[in-house]
Formats: C-alpha cells, sequence, structure tokens
C-alpha cells in the first residue's frame, strides 16, 4: 500500500522536475529523497525509467546543489527499483554514462567526486567491469575509447549527446567533449561517426571556436578535424 502510494505521489513529483524554477526543482529533489529514505519504499517498474530520466538532464543544472541531488537520488533509483524494473531502467542508466564522464572534470569538486563516485555505480549496474575498473583508476580518456569500442552501434548517438558540452560554459568540459569526438573522429573507420556530416561539420567548427578562444593544446588537429 505504502509503494502504491509512493508511486501516485512521485508522477506528480516527477513533473515538477521540469520546473524552470531552481528552488523548485531543489525542494522537488529533496521531497523525493527524503521519501526514498524510507526503509520500506521501492520503487516500481513503470516510476524507476520516468524518474531516472527526468533526473538525467538535472546533472548539467547551473546549480551545483540541484546536481549533487540529482545524482544522489539517481543512485537511489538504481538501488530500490524492483527487481523487474531493472532491465527497462538500464536503457535510460546507460544514457548517463556520458554526462557523468564529463563532469567528472567539473569545476567544483564536489560535483566532479560525486560524478566519479556514481560513474562506478552506474557501470557496476550495468555490468560493464572494463569500465568500471577504469574510472577507478582515474583513466577517463581510456573510459571514452572503451564505451565507443564497446558500444559501436550507438557511437552516432554517444557523439550526437557530447555535442550541447561544446558550449559549456566551463572550460574543462569543454576540453573533455573535444578529447571524446575527437577519438572517433581520428579513426580511420569512424563509421556513423563519418556517415553523419552535421555532427562533423559541427564539431569541427566548434573545436576551431575552442581554440581561437582559449589556445588550449587539448584542441583537435587538423588532421582529426578531417
Amino acid at each position: 500500500m505504502q509503494a502504491r502510494r509512493m508511486c501516485s505521489l512521485s508522477r506528480r513529483l516527477v513533473e515538477l522536475l521540469g520546473d524552470a524554477d531552481g528552488y523548485a526543482i531543489s525542494m522537488t529533489l529533496s521531497v523525493l529523497t527524503n521519501m526514498l529514505e524510507n526503509e520500506y519504499i521501492v520503487i516500481s517498474s513503470t516510476t524507476a525509467p520516468k524518474l531516472a530520466e527526468a533526473l538525467l538532464p538535472l546533472f548539467d543544472n547551473d546549480d551545483s546543489h540541484v546536481q549533487l541531488l540529482s545524482i544522489d537520488l539517481f543512485f537511489k533509483v538504481m538501488d530500490l527499483v524492483v527487481d523487474e524494473g531493472i532491465k527497462p531502467l538500464k536503457r535510460i542508466v546507460s544514457q548517463s554514462l556520458l554526462p557523468l564522464l564529463f563532469h567528472c572534470h567539473d569545476e567544483n569538486r564536489n560535483v566532479a567526486e560525486s560524478s566519479r563516485e556514481m560513474l562506478i555505480c552506474v557501470t557496476r549496474f550495468l555490468k560493464k567491469r572494463k569500465l568500471k575498473q577504469l574510472v577507478k583508476k582515474e583513466k577517463m580518456l581510456k573510459f571514452g575509447k572503451c564505451l565507443l569500442a564497446e558500444d559501436r552501434s550507438r557511437a552516432a548517438e554517444h557523439l550526437r549527446r557530447a555535442l550541447p558540452y561544446l558550449y559549456s560554459p566551463q572550460e574543462p568540459l569543454r576540453e573533455a567533449a573535444v578529447r571524446f569526438i575527437a577519438i572517433q573522429a581520428s579513426k580511420n573507420d569512424a563509421g556513423p561517426f563519418c556517415s553523419n556530416r552535421k555532427i562533423q561539420a559541427h564539431f569541427a567548427q566548434r573545436a576551431e571556436e575552442l581554440g581561437s578562444s582559449s589556445g588550449s593544446s587539448e584542441t583537435v588537429s587538423q588532421e582529426q578535424h578531417q
């Protein structure tokens, strides 16, 4: 009975996570977190994916407090989902790999550390042992290479998801995105990346903008652009 009440109430709270007001989002995250502290609460197979999906965009929120709350709640969703909800939840959880990878470079130390810890939990949940070991050893560039190698069929999807980070106000996140995209761009058999001219052109243009604005040594070479 309590689980059903949780399901009904959380459905309304999930809608509030899309609110543009930062205070409303923060309060909603706190309420949801407190609800899940109850030892008898479980998350249904229908609620878990919806809640996880609503939390994903908040990893990139401008408010670091919201970021930390959303990451913590994301862990609770994975931990408390009922057994039959694990499989549908994995599809959403796999979408968190790239945002968490980039936020391991976040300028806010707390966000960076929480992202790294969460990345370990996510790779464990997805049973990606090799990726988990790379995070533990803090080999983030190899993590990106391994992610693309293990999931070649979704390479273009990963790259599209990386593009917004080229416009991040944080230089470390921009550089992390450039490095990740360059991994695929520099391969001779780039496959889905080369077939998507829009992604390729967008990356080349943004990489040049970053190079001219920051003069960073992390920008990709002309050979990689081609």
